[in-house]
């Protein structure tokens, strides 16, 4: 019998599955219960997609934040880990009257909040790390504590 290996990465497994079972209980209960379901959408903590990338010397995490300013950007260190939060409202509305017998309205609205928490497999060097921001993707570097290597040594046993 012949098994033919599957390799799935568990955290998308899951975000789909969790993904999945928000749209079920907003359709269900939010939408006919609390009224319009864009209340819903306000409140809604989405988790922006990360790249991570480590060296011997620092590690490298970029973040896609499509349409947030750079001011509505939180970025919080600790020893191990990031905590990324950001936050997106854009407003836009046309009005267009050509004649009285045709009118365009348009209103174009999105709202966002993001956050997601990283954690490193070494500590880091927080009050080193900087941020830059460009075209929707926030880079962080972030220094690693250089880890001592501890000196092993083999002991000869003596006879008495």
């Amino acid at each position: 019998m012949k098994h033919d290996l599957i390799v799935r990465e568990p955290e998308l497994y899951f975000d789909s599955i969790h993904q999945e079972l928000d749209n079920f209980l907003r359709d269900t209960f939010f939408t006919h219960t609390f009224g319009h379901p864009l209340n819903i959408i306000k409140n809604t903590t989405l988790r922006p997609a990360v790249e991570v990338i480590q060296n011997k010397e620092n590690y490298k995490v970029k973040v896609q934040l499509p349409g947030v300013k750079k001011d509505d950007i939180e970025v919080d260190l600790d020893n191990d880990f990031i905590t990324i939060t950001a936050e997106t409202k854009e407003e836009k509305e046309e009005k267009h009257e050509e004649d009285l017998n045709r009118r365009y309205h348009t209103s174009e609205f999105r709202y966002g909040k993001y956050q997601r928490t990283i954690s490193f497999d070494q500590p880091i060097k927080a009050n080193e790390a900087n941020a830059t921001y460009k075209n929707g993707i926030l880079t962080i570097t972030i220094p690693k504590q250089q880890i001592e290597t501890k000196e092993t040594k083999k002991l000869t046993i003596k006879e008495e």
